[in-house]
C-alpha cells in the first residue's frame, strides 16, 4: 500500500474549493493542509465515504450545524432539522468522493455515505495519520480528512 502523492492530495483540496464555489459562488479559505498526528478534531456533523478498489480508505467531511444550515438555506431549503443537516453533510462527502473518482479512475468504488452526529465515531474509522484540510467559509470552520492508500 502506498500513501497518496501530493498531486492526488491536491485534487481533494481543489474539490473542496470547487464544491463551495459552485454551490455558494464563494470559495472557502483553506486554512491548513497537513498530516494529522493527534486525535482528530471534528465537528458535530460528519459524512464519511469509503473507497475500495485501486484505492482503499475514507474521506470524512466534518462541519458544524451552523455551516450546514447556511448551505441549505442558500439552496432554498428551509428544513434545517438534524436529519436534513446529516443528509447535507453526507451529500457533501459523496460529492467529494465522486470528484475523486473522476480523477483517480472509474474502477474506484465508493460507498453510500455514512452520516454521524457527534465526532466520536470518526476517530475509530481512520488510521493514525490522515491528511487534514481545514477551511473556513462565511466565518464557519470545517475539516475534511483524507485517509486513503493506493493499492499495490
Amino acid at each position: 500500500m502506498d500513501t497518496l502523492n501530493a498531486e492526488e492530495l491536491k485534487l481533494f483540496v481543489e474539490s473542496v474549493r470547487g464544491y463551495f464555489k459552485v454551490l455558494t459562488r464563494q470559495e472557502p479559505q483553506i486554512t491548513s493542509a497537513y498530516l494529522s498526528t493527534g486525535d482528530l478534531q471534528g465537528h458535530e456533523y460528519n459524512g464519511i465515504v469509503t473507497f475500495s478498489g485501486a484505492y482503499n480508505g475514507h474521506v470524512i467531511v466534518s462541519m458544524p450545524g451552523q455551516l450546514l444550515k447556511e448551505l441549505l438555506l442558500l439552496q432554498g431549503e428551509t428544513d434545517v432539522s438534524q436529519g436534513n443537516l446529516l443528509d447535507a453533510v453526507g451529500e457533501i462527502a459523496n460529492t467529494l468522493g465522486g470528484n475523486a473518482r473522476k480523477s483517480l479512475g472509474s474502477a474506484l468504488q465508493i460507498s453510500v455515505p455514512v452520516r454521524l452526529h457527534g465526532n466520536s465515531g470518526i476517530q475509530a474509522r481512520v488510521r493514525k495519520h490522515p491528511y487534514a484540510i481545514t477551511l473556513r467559509w462565511n466565518h464557519q470552520p470545517a475539516v475534511v480528512y483524507i485517509d486513503m492508500e493506493r493499492r499495490g
